[in-house]
């Protein structure tokens, strides 16, 4: 491994450090300013209905994930219409951290299925735009992955 290799891989991981640490402050802002929308059939309706307020799509999963069908192909029509867009997207793994970062309780003392965390959207309301510097990094990291061909750049939630 050359030098320049090791400086390379060591300031990519920083990179990505920093864009999960934005992404994970974007959420919980977005959240709180009831912008997000989450679940994949609410996410489809929304962007059906108004894709020119959404910002950013997360598509999120696990290792336990990578064989339901269903959901990849909802995630093949999801990404194809964010392309079609102009959308940013994010595939994230971790999905114990987003739900930590959205207070989703997975064991709902209700009886109440747990929100579908797959897919999550950021709206961005013309009325009241989101204003914070994370959205700005997390756009910007989706725009140079774009730069290199990546069109769905991937993300690791860490637990914490």
């Amino acid at each position: 491994m050359t030098l320049e290799e090791v400086v390379g891989s060591n300031s990519t991981e920083k990179k990505m450090e920093t864009v999960s640490q934005a992404l994970e402050e974007l959420l919980v802002a977005a959240q709180r300013q009831d912008c997000l929308t989450v679940g994949v059939y609410e996410s489809a309706k929304l962007m059906n209905v108004d894709p020119d307020s959404v910002v950013l799509c997360v598509l999120a999963t696990d290792e336990e994930d990578e064989d339901d069908i269903a959901l990849q192909i909802h995630f093949t029509l999801l990404q194809a219409f964010c392309c079609d867009n102009d959308i940013n997207i994010l595939r994230v793994s971790g999905m114990r951290r987003l739900a930590q970062l959205l207070e989703e309780d997975t064991k709902d003392n209700n009886g109440n299925e747990p929100r579908d965390l797959h897919c999550i959207l950021v709206t961005n309301p013309p009325v009241q735009p989101l204003q914070c510097q994370a959205l700005q990094d997390v756009g910007s990291f989706c725009e140079e992955s774009r730069c290199r061909n990546q069109w769905v750049p991937c993300l690791e939630l860490q637990d914490r």
